[in-house]
């Protein structure tokens, strides 16, 4: 078996990252393996071995001693290499999607790691976790533990998230409001978990809990987790729910003075409902600020960190009136001026500006390599074309999965906007992404005004997707988008006037 051209490449270049993924990767894997002497590039900071046939993981990745990243995700993998664990510059590691059943207890020799991905594998086991002092992210999703994590005498004092989704988890433990007091976002759904603890109220710093899908005995708090946000939720738990040193429910003060709201009775909740109306409408107010931060959590989440889908926003007042195009252009002929820069850049000029960024962020002791755009640069690698998005001017707006154009820039005073959802994937999957896109929106009360009791409305314009034949090829929303079965969310579909 010969040396692979991107491996001859990454060292005749000095690179410090090689990525190895997709269809044609694998079928060389299956062929004649991976090419070991990839593990020879000791400087590499990044190695992305992904969405392949990869059964296994050499031992020689242990050589790479200046890795800070490893991302393994959609490969066949059925062992954690625990090789992996002696790798000390290690901050990121990606084995989601894979067949791994048990992590080692070596997890623990892993200091420097801020961000773990053990998501969609068939993990039963995780051991007992210690000092993570670097920690900020853990996701262990849609895997089958059959208890919550062992984190009673752990120390990670900067996980902010924190997301076990899909297991089979029985008991939330107590003590994860004192272990883990900066937690910000926390996902238990779809777990078998019938009872939550009261000091789960003590997590100061929450500001998304998710509950939903689990058998909650407290049929009111689980009418409360199905329906209403964050903040209700624990406000409810923290007058509710007994803590582990309780035998029954404290009181609820009735009668006494200066006490809060009462929360929302069950009669009541099934009469309230958000609603979503989609019409032709020209006037919509924007909260931007909740819309940055839920774009940004969405890219990680349901776009799988910009793998699925990327997701833009567009002032439609500074969008040239008329028709959209997208389109690929070769990276020296597209041409836009960036989010937040000051001047026009080619789509070559442009990735490798970002790659200068990103490789002297490298240099910078204690940062992390994956910051903003710059951790997205990877996905065009190779690419003879990029992807764009021009008005009807013929001005580019947006170049995913990278950045907007400054031009279409939002701001606080953007009274309509504009979404677009591109995907190398399906149209399926941008479908999918708007739709959820437009669901966080409506909770969040981005759009129309609340009404007193908290919910919302949201307007949306249809549009229809033309091949270049002006042949229809799609309608957003269709009858088959935006439907949100299971919601108190109701879809008003109005005729264009």
């Amino acid at each position: 078996m010969g040396v692979w051209l991107e491996v001859t490449t990454a060292k005749s270049e000095n690179r410090h990252e090689i990525k190895l993924a997709g269809a044609a990767i694998s079928k060389r894997i299956s062929e004649e393996g991976l090419d070991k002497t990839v593990f020879q590039l000791t400087n590499l900071n990044l190695l992305n071995i992904s969405d392949t046939c990869l059964t296994s993981l050499p031992d020689d990745i242990k050589r790479l001693v200046n890795l800070q990243s490893l991302l393994l995700f959609g490969n066949k993998l059925q062992e954690f290499n625990e090789n992996i664990t002696s790798l000390p510059k290690l901050k990121v590691l990606d084995l989601s999607r894979n067949h791994i059943t048990k992590i080692p207890d070596s997890l623990n020799k892993m200091k420097e790691l801020m961000n773990i991905n053990l998501s969609s594998n068939e993990i039963d086991t995780m051991p007992s976790l210690g000092d993570f002092p670097n920690l900020i992210s853990v996701d262990i999703s849609n895997n089958k533990l059959s208890s919550f994590l062992d984190i009673e005498n752990a120390n990670m004092p900067h996980l902010t998230d924190l997301k076990l989704k899909g297991n089979c988890i029985e008991v939330l433990p107590s003590h994860v409001a004192r272990v883990l007091p900066l937690l910000k976002n926390f996902d238990m759904g779809d777990n078998k978990i019938t009872l939550i603890p009261g000091e789960l109220a003590n997590l100061g710093k929450l500001k998304e809990l998710n509950l939903k899908g689990n058998k909650l005995s407290d049929k009111r708090l689980m009418k409360l987790v199905d329906q209403c946000r964050t903040k209700q939720i624990l406000d409810y738990i923290r007058e509710h729910c007994p803590k582990s040193e309780q035998t029954q429910q404290p009181s609820k003060g009735k009668g006494k003075k200066g006490k809060k709201q009462e929360e929302p009775q069950p009669e009541d909740i099934e009469e309230l409902c958000h609603s979503m109306k989609i019409l032709h409408v020209e006037d919509d107010t924007v909260r931007f600020k909740k819309f940055i931060q839920l774009q940004t959590k969405l890219h990680d989440t349901v776009c799988d960190k910009r793998n699925v889908a990327t997701i833009a926003t567009h002032d439609m007042s500074k969008v040239a009136p008329g028709d959209l195009i997208y389109t690929a252009k070769p990276p020296k002929a597209l041409k836009l001026t960036p989010l937040s820069r000051s001047r026009q850049y080619s789509g070559e000029q442009l990735f490798q500006q970002l790659a200068a960024e990103a490789e002297a962020l490298r240099k910078e002791k204690k940062r992390n390599v994956y910051t903003g755009i710059h951790k997205y640069l990877y996905l065009l690698e190779g690419k003879q074309k990029y992807p764009c998005l021009e008005d009807a001017s013929g001005k580019v707006i947006s170049f995913p999965p990278i950045t907007n154009s400054e031009d279409t820039k939002m701001s606080s005073s953007t009274k309509t906007m504009l979404v677009e959802v591109t995907s190398h994937a399906s149209l399926s999957s941008c479908k999918t992404v708007m739709d959820k896109v437009l669901q966080e929106c409506l909770l969040l009360g981005i759009g129309d005004e609340g009404e007193d009791d908290g919910y919302h409305t949201l307007s949306v314009q249809q549009v229809k997707i033309v091949d270049t034949e002006g042949n229809l090829k799609s309608v957003y929303p269709s009858r088959t988008d935006c439907v949100y079965d299971g919601t108190n969310i109701k879809v008003y579909r109005l005729p264009k006037k």
